[in-house]
């Protein structure tokens, strides 16, 4: 996927997927992310 010029907000879940994780997918496509951040959804 190319994300060239896009601007990303990744939510992570604590348990799940971390927000950095997906920032840095994000980022490696090209993307800005703009902000990043794993929250604990209970």
């Amino acid at each position: 996927m190319e994300l060239s010029g896009k601007k990303v907000i990744a939510i992570g879940e604590r348990d799940g997927v971390q927000g950095t994780s997906i920032g840095n997918c994000a980022r490696s496509a090209g993307a800005t992310v703009v902000l990043e951040m794993t929250h604990c959804f209970v």
